[in-house]
């Protein structure tokens, strides 16, 4: 089982006093917000009334809303009426950052564009996540990540090339820009803080984090004119690296690039006169000759069991390991001595295991504080904050407004 825990809602984070308000709905906006929320930050999560945040009906038992939701506080609020757009604006001037992931132009449609933000807080950080970015031909365009995970060259690159290219069975492009948006908002807060100006726009693509991580492709073909393609588990520059099956069904993953871990390599199967054949001298000749390397590992790796090549690659020094799933994973003995999973309490399922928080900062070290909220489970309180008594609260209720 998971390593058990706790709430730890007494605890402050580095990022303590700072306080976020996120409009964004799905995946991408709540990565980036609920990385801003383990560190310490205050995440108010603006829903719609009755409806909520997408992310709450993705998948079963709401388990993505109550991974990504963690530590936020909820407030439901109408920004398509006049009123729920007013109070947003009072809530702007007790705000460091806002999030937003609406197709670009809506909220200037609304009269919430960064000038009108602006005016009533001049130092707000606004992270605006879209698809294909504010500017261009595409700005207007919708912008799921199935659609940038498949333009952006990251499906062209993955699968077999004997097969169609594959989209990742996760919201991959979402949770890229969710990582980068997380460190561009602390870097916009930081900048901030330091007097180099006072509040600016992110203007954070879906498209453009994923397609930075995909490695110097267009450096590439314009030294050599080739475009990447598909090879499977193997890659394009380094041999060998493959996953391999073993006599009992299971599978190995194996790198060994680096010329002394090949060497290695080459004496743990026994085939020491393979470091002098010219066919796999460099790294590059490996790469040239992988199918033919790959039948002699594969041969070795084939006639024994996982925990048989696991134990005898580790013995040499070999950089091995196996193709976990997750239920694997529930019980591995890194995961536990890790502690990479937390168990925590749920309302509706007794406990929930999920990731802890990342990365660790030895002195500043964020916290799980709370259970993702109800639907407008925090409304009162953040109307309190900006001078909203029981009676208006009550009167916007019945309007639908909040």
């Amino acid at each position: 089982m998971p390593v058990a825990a706790e709430f730890e809602s007494g605890t402050q984070g580095p990022l303590s006093g700072v306080r976020v308000v996120d409009l964004s709905r799905l995946a991408s906006g709540n990565m980036l917000t609920h990385m801003l929320a383990d560190f310490g930050a205050e995440v108010i999560k603006v829903e719609r009334p009755g409806v909520g945040d997408d992310l709450r009906r993705l998948g079963e038992a709401q388990v993505w809303w109550k991974v990504y939701a963690r530590s936020k506080k909820s407030l439901t609020l109408n920004l398509k009426s006049e009123a729920g757009r007013e109070l947003l604006l009072r809530l702007v001037e007790h705000t460091d950052l806002l999030v937003e992931n609406f197709v670009p132009g809506t909220l200037e449609h609304w009269g919430l564009g960064p000038e009108q933000l602006w005016k009533r807080q001049p130092g707000l950080v606004i992270v605006r996540i879209s698809g294909w970015g504010q500017t261009g031909p595409y700005a207007k365009r919708p912008g799921f990540g199935s659609l940038i995970e498949a333009m952006s060259g990251f499906a062209a690159m993955t699968g077999f090339p004997d097969k169609p290219p594959l989209l990742p069975p996760l919201a991959l492009a979402d949770m890229v820009a969710g990582l980068a948006g997380f460190g561009a908002a602390v870097t916009a807060l930081l900048a901030r803080d330091r007097g180099r100006c006072e509040g600016q726009v992110i203007d954070l693509s879906l498209f453009e984090p994923l397609h930075g991580i995909l490695g110097p492709w267009a450096a590439i073909h314009a030294a050599t004119g080739r475009v990447p393609v598909r090879e499977g588990n193997r890659s394009e520059v380094a041999s060998p690296r493959n996953v391999y099956t073993c006599s009992d069904g299971r599978y190995l993953a194996m790198s060994a690039s680096m010329q002394s871990m090949w060497e290695q390599l080459a004496r743990a199967i026994g085939r020491a006169d393979l470091v002098d054949d010219p066919r796999y001298l460099t790294n590059l000749d490996r790469v040239r000759n992988a199918a033919s390397l790959d039948a002699v590992i594969a041969a070795f790796i084939g006639a024994r069991t996982l925990d048989e090549n696991i134990a005898h690659f580790s013995e040499a020094g070999v950089t091995v390991g196996p193709i976990c799933d997750p239920s694997d994973l529930m019980e591995h003995e890194y995961i536990l001595g890790r502690e990479v999973l937390v168990d925590l309490p749920d309302a509706d399922l007794g406990r929930t295991p999920m990731h802890q928080v990342f990365p660790r900062l030895s002195r500043t070290p964020g916290a799980i504080r709370t259970p993702a909220p109800e639907l407008g489970q925090h409304t009162a309180e953040i109307l309190d904050l900006v001078g909203v008594g029981p009676d208006e609260q009550a009167a916007l209720a019945e309007r639908g407004i909040v």
